[in-house]
């Protein structure tokens, strides 16, 4: 039953924050994506591109603007990025790739409100970079990375089945766009909607479990950690929720698994029911109103996962979010193993 509640409620969200639309699909699965992005490249761009699956940089991961390796966006032609955003599109939602996209485009937006020069490359959307790791043309394990400013997308496939889409962090700066063509633009709206939503339900009694401070922390707790992990877990249990309180906390929950593909956010959904509802946990901390001036941050965290929304910086117009699956992160250490047996068989 939950599993349904689940679903019917992802279906009835209000996803009008994201507007571009999701290229056609020419290829059959992420494996065929990866292999055909692969192939439209020149030899000089795949040594960029291309790493070893047990390689170091796979666990290199970061959400703000720096250098980084991989072959960016603007180092690609047109062909080559739409070959690369149809590996996106095969690995994410519908919606988890209209957001995505949308928090690329808004780098153009972010520089003009910073009155940056034309050119600019500090806010930078060619400054996205793809990688791959591993060689899905002939490994049975590989993985691949989408990674900038607010975005940081990390997948892992083995015998051709995405098994891990985490870390995967989508952040917006601005959080709603305050002025121009695109004023009121507000990509993470529904991560920000229902978090309210849900601790605006509570009584009196379930907000002194919940609210952890009254300040919200400057940003999100686990960071870029390799390995995420929050001890003591505070905050109120899924089973101290009334019933339509629990309805709201799945639908919360929904919004950031189903990011990804429909399998994908099955088999993490398949992992929270068996360790158990009833030890999921939602906390809050600062101001319970959103909008500009209102800094606040909520977490969900369970046995298996941990969803952190941190909205702080820039007058509280700046939203970082994060789903980190604690044992399938980079695929896991057990996968790791499973590769670097097979390369020495």
């Amino acid at each position: 039953m939950n599993r349904l509640i689940v679903l019917a409620l992802y279906l009835t969200v209000n996803f009008s924050a994201c507007r571009s639309q999701p290229p056609a699909i020419s290829s059959t699965t992420p494996r065929e994506a990866a292999v055909n992005f692969l192939g439209s490249l020149s030899a000089n761009q795949k040594k960029q591109a291309q790493f070893l699956f047990s390689d170091d940089e796979r666990y290199n991961w970061h959400f703000i603007p720096k250098s980084r390796k991989g072959i960016p966006l603007k180092d690609l032609n047109a062909a080559q990025r739409n070959t690369a955003f149809s590996l996106l599109r095969m690995t994410m939602s519908d919606t988890g790739y209209r957001k995505a996209t949308a928090i690329i485009e808004l780098e153009d937006i972010l520089r003009e409100s910073e009155n940056r020069p034309v050119g600019d490359e500090y806010r930078d959307k060619g400054k996205y970079y793809f990688s791959i790791f591993g060689d899905p043309a002939v490994d049975s394990i590989w993985g691949w990375r989408l990674e900038g400013h607010h975005v940081s997308l990390n997948f892992s496939s083995e015998n051709n089945r995405l098994i891990s889409g985490t870390p995967g962090f989508l952040g917006t700066n601005p959080a709603i766009v305050l002025s121009g063509p695109e004023k009121g633009r507000q990509i993470l709206q529904d991560e920000t909607v229902l978090g309210l939503s849900l601790i605006q339900s509570l009584d009196e009694q379930q907000k002194k479990k919940a609210i952890i401070s009254s300040e919200a922390p400057g940003d999100i707790i686990t960071s870029n950690s390799r390995k995420a992990m929050i001890n003591d877990p505070k905050g109120i249990l899924y089973g101290e929720l009334n019933s339509t309180q629990q309805r709201l906390f799945m639908q919360l929950l929904s919004i950031y698994i189903h990011r990804y593909t429909n399998l994908l956010a099955k088999i993490m959904m398949n992992e929270i029911e068996t360790a158990g509802l009833n030890n999921l946990r939602f906390a809050w901390a600062g101001d319970q109103q959103t909008g500009v001036g209102h800094p606040n941050y909520y977490r969900i965290q369970g046995p298996t996962l941990i969803i952190e929304y941190d909205n702080t910086q820039n007058n509280a117009n700046h939203v970082h979010t994060v789903l980190r699956d604690l044992k399938n992160d980079f695929g896991g250490d057990e996968l790791l193993e499973h590769y670097n047996n097979s390369r020495h068989q």
